[in-house]
């Protein structure tokens, strides 16, 4: 996915003079072609994210298209506040990306996991929040991210992860795309861990159990109209989300279910319970661990269904 995004954004720079790319001290290997093409428009601020994201909304304040990129939890949770104050409250055309969501860098540790950023960007108004789930979708948000004016909150993968997609997608911000319609389930996952999510819809269809499958890539705006859809239809929702399950997809979820149904449905957030993943393993590792594999989603739906 990541470098499904640099080649898109490269892509988009070519014809749009206003993009401006700020990293701290990263992109050995892959920003350096649109550094060299634009030695203009980029900017190696070094190991100073806070001073990267000032710099970045004064850019923004003089009509320029800026993104800031960074890995993990560097250029959120450690720039919070000039996020906060500098670029969301002024509402600045600066685009926030991180590389590598989730528990991709599972061997370096908590401090380069990214477990609590949707939660905590999905709270500061003005804050868009995508987190595509393939290259598909990744090329297509970062098209998106780059037309829309005003701040977004941009979630990549990071590399080998598997396309669920076939073909370039229909992407709009705020109104989700539906992967697989069923009758028993509605799973709903953002980023990367959807191919996960995909396997294991083919474990339950063995099982009998036909599971719509509906990727939210965004998160902010959420599209309530396809979630009131689906609980009306299959009474049961599933949210998977390579994420602590408070305050991400399933809070965002269940906000919208506690104020549209009035009826019971059943309801069930995957995730990383409310721990840090001090576990040191790869990504695929840890998700085996908290119950994200294909075949740990399965059984947890399963269960739902059983109950």
């Amino acid at each position: 996915m990541r470098n499904a995004f640099n080649k898109t954004i490269l892509d988009l720079t070519k014809k749009n003079d206003r993009i401006v790319l700020l990293t701290a001290d990263m992109g050995y290997g892959q920003l350096e072609t649109f550094a060299q093409m634009f030695p203009g428009r980029f900017y190696n601020v070094g190991v100073a994210e806070q001073n990267m994201t000032g710099i970045a909304s004064g850019l923004a304040m003089e009509g320029n298209i800026v993104i800031t990129y960074s890995i993990g939890n560097f250029p959120t949770l450690r720039t919070l506040e000039q996020i906060r104050n500098d670029v969301c409250y002024h509402n600045l055309n600066v685009k926030i990306v991180i590389i590598g969501g989730g528990l991709s860098y599972g061997v370096l540790g908590v401090s380069h996991h990214s477990t609590e950023d949707l939660a905590i960007m999905r709270a500061l108004p003005n804050m868009v929040v995508v987190s595509p789930c393939d290259c598909y979708e990744a090329k297509a948000a970062a098209e998106a991210m780059i037309e829309y004016e005003g701040p977004v909150y941009y979630r990549c993968g990071y590399k080998g992860e598997k396309d669920i997609h076939q073909k370039p997608v229909d992407y709009k911000i705020g109104r989700s795309i539906k992967i697989r319609d069923g009758c028993d389930a509605t799973i709903i996952f953002a980023g990367s861990i959807g191919y996960n999510v995909l396997l294991a819809c083919d474990l339950l269809l063995k099982r009998g159990i036909k599971s719509s499958l509906i990727s939210m890539h965004t998160l902010k705006p959420i599209d309530a109209g396809a979630i009131s859809k689906a609980a009306e239809k299959t009474r049961t929702i599933i949210t998977v989300e390579e994420h602590n399950i408070l305050g991400g997809l399933g809070g965002a979820v269940a906000e919208v279910l506690a104020e549209i149904c009035t009826e019971r449905i059943k309801f069930k957030r995957i995730g990383i319970p409310d721990v840090y993943a001090t576990e040191i393993g790869s990504r695929d590792w840890l998700l085996t661990k908290y119950c994200m594999s294909p075949l740990g989603i399965a059984e947890t739906v399963t269960k739902v269904l059983e109950s």
